[in-house]
């Protein structure tokens, strides 16, 4: 069943994810796009059944201010215009409604009484649609899926096991940059339990040499990307017919990595980080899901929960919490204390719980004592923060006897620390990740 969409126009609006998420919440399918997009990308949307010129603060660009293009004007759907002057509008606001009733009320007269939008937005249609745009868009041919056993590229390899079944071969690289124990556990689940056609790379050699010295975080991300694809290509020469390359690009990842009149947070190695000549053609179903709706197809999928609510991991790995220049050293306090955290976040009962939990070991070092001598060692961070769709995040709240064990553990058992420290940093001003 094709479902409905309202297209939300980026006219210099801060609300653009939190209108599409709530537009979603009211079971009506949504997208964000350009204030610019053409005739011919409007005509390729399906079931349009309005659109929402979402102006605000950033609708000055080159120092004009932007609108929409005589294609949207003459789409022949309800306009809404909110905080912009509009031609035409069918419903004009001056800026969307403080009170959370008046905005609720606004959002649902323009989506249903104005577009007679259909309230069909499921995740088993999102999953028929998307099997179908799969099947079209790949054919008899082959794909090749970076599969790195987090929830974004196992759900990815759900959905492309249910299109196109054994054309599907996933590849599993080892980068040096993985949590401790995560290699072998991605072998035993995905190998061995859910027998997937799966390849085992040991590359970490080849991607800590690449990165050795380059502390720009930007180039870090880039780097662990562009060998994340080169590493691919060279598994795919092995294969035969093997033309696209499936990743579990997801909304966030194109959000934050900038829009026209929004700027970049950070680029994500899926998104910015793709050498220009790449050799395979991309299929990405979830690009349109914020993480929580992610989470949600890959339960309608029927994947397990202990990988359903797997804990995040950017897909740059450790080499994001490893600030800086990334050494081996200190990659590897990295990731004992990592797993020192995770431990004792499950013995407390925190464990799906918390969102996200993490350590952060940055590029300097800080005077201590150890066995009664002056010693100069790394501090480690430790993140843990809630969040529904990764655009905001609050701190938890851990209780302070955790945080004692946890920190007596990694000064005890990680080497080449002398320091503890607990980020208090909600997302904004912060983001989740510290590069």
């Amino acid at each position: 069943m094709q479902q409905d969409m309202i297209v939300i126009l980026d006219l210099g609006s801060k609300e653009n994810t939190r209108i599409a998420r709530e537009i979603r919440d009211l079971g009506v399918y949504t997208e964000i796009h350009p204030h610019d997009i053409t005739k011919e990308q409007l005509a390729a949307l399906p079931n349009v059944k309005g659109i929402v010129l979402n102006g605000g603060p950033n609708r000055i660009v080159d120092g004009a201010a932007i609108d929409a293009s005589e294609a949207v004007y003459g789409a022949g759907v309800p306009l809404m215009a909110v905080d912009h002057k509009a031609r035409k509008a069918d419903v004009a606001l001056d800026a969307w409604p403080e009170d959370e009733a008046e905005h609720q009320i606004a959002l649902k007269r323009f989506v249903f009484d104005a577009c007679h939008a259909t309230a069909n937005w499921t995740m088993d249609n999102f999953i028929a649609d998307q099997i179908e745009l799969i099947k079209k868009q790949v054919g008899d041919k082959k794909v090749l899926l970076a599969l790195s056993g987090g929830v974004d590229s196992s759900v990815v390899a759900a959905l492309l096991i249910r299109a196109i079944g054994d054309q599907l071969t996933c590849v599993h690289v080892n980068h040096g940059l993985l949590r401790k124990g995560e290699p072998e556990q991605v072998v035993e689940v995905f190998r061995n339990q859910l027998g997937a056609n799966l390849i085992y790379v040991d590359a970490v050699d080849r991607f800590l040499n690449k990165l050795e010295g380059v502390a720009d975080p930007e180039q870090k991300r880039k780097i662990i990307g562009a060998e994340f694809i080169r590493v691919f290509e060279e598994e795919a020469r092995k294969l035969n017919g093997i033309e696209f390359l499936g990743q579990g690009t997801i909304y966030p990842d194109i959000v934050e990595s900038g829009t026209k009149t929004a700027k970049m947070v950070k680029s994500h190695h899926n998104v910015g980080g793709l050498p220009e000549d790449l050799q395979f053609e991309l299929v990405e179903p979830l690009k349109m899901l914020f993480k929580d709706e992610v989470r949600a197809c890959g339960v309608a999928l029927g994947l397990p929960d202990s990988m359903v609510y797997r804990q995040p991991f950017p897909g740059p790995g450790l080499g994001v919490r490893c600030l800086g220049a990334i050494t081996r050293d200190r990659l590897e306090a990295l990731r004992e204390a990592d797993a020192i955290l995770r431990d004792e976040f499950d013995k407390a009962g925190l464990r799906g719980k918390v969102w996200q939990y993490f350590t952060v070991i940055p590029d300097f070092r800080s005077t201590g004592v150890r066995d009664n001598a002056r010693c100069f060692e790394w501090p480690v961070i430790l993140r843990a923060v809630n969040t529904v769709d990764a655009m905001t995040a609050t701190v938890e709240q851990v209780p302070w006897p955790v945080l004692l064990k946890i920190t007596d553990r990694i000064l005890a058992e990680v080497k080449g620390v002398n320091r503890v420290l607990y980020d208090l940093s909600p997302k904004p001003v912060a983001t989740i990740e510290w590069e």
